[in-house]
């Protein structure tokens, strides 16, 4: 699944620049990541909130920002709770200097860290896997920046990517809701 061109970053970034908000797009989205897989409310409206309390002092969002968050929120939701959808944190492309994308992978990662510990206080309650896998996390968030651009530098940024996506569903299967089995999705009915 493709993601819709108004959830990529430089729309994100126009948004946020026009409502004089100084994060990056990718704090944004690793924020909205982290709370989502700490298992923040998904139902109504209940988890702007604390996206706010992070990203605006509690204030509330224009109505372009808050619209175009809440899309973000849901495309994050739809992904994270279908492997299928392929999730992925929203990140530079490929064609942007490594050192920008590794930068930026720290960024993300930091907000992440940040949001899921907001909603999740019981971290350190957490299975072996999940705690093992925050502290690495953090690790990666400190990444060094002073990156050279070669084949193995690159191929270390996609095998980090990799491992943060990973880690973000992970903790989005420990903390996120249960997933609900309607009445289709039953194993033992035979179509």
């Amino acid at each position: 699944m493709a993601t819709p061109p108004s959830l990529r970053i430089d729309s994100l970034k126009i948004a946020l620049d026009a409502a004089e908000i100084g994060q990056h797009p990718v704090e944004v989205h690793g924020a909205l990541v982290g709370l989502i897989c700490g298992g923040v409310e998904q139902t109504g409206d209940l988890w702007i909130k604390p996206l706010f309390d992070l990203m605006n002092d509690g204030q509330p969002l224009s109505a372009p920002l808050h619209q175009l968050v809440s899309e973000l929120f849901q495309d994050s939701v739809a992904r994270l709770g279908d492997f299928e959808f392929g999730f992925m944190p929203l990140l530079p492309e490929e064609e942007e200097p490594l050192s920008q994308r590794v930068e930026a992978l720290s960024l993300w990662t930091q907000s992440f860290l940040t949001g899921i510990a907001i909603i999740q206080p019981k971290l350190n309650k957490a299975s072996a896997e999940v705690r093992e896998v925050i502290k690495d996390l953090a690790e990666i968030a400190q990444v060094e920046f002073d990156v050279t651009e070669d084949e193995e530098s690159e191929t270390a940024y996609i095998e980090l990517l990799e491992f943060v996506r990973i880690a973000a569903i992970m903790c989005y299967s420990e903390f996120g809701p249960e997933p609900s089995h309607g009445e289709g999705d039953d194993p033992a009915v035979i179509h």
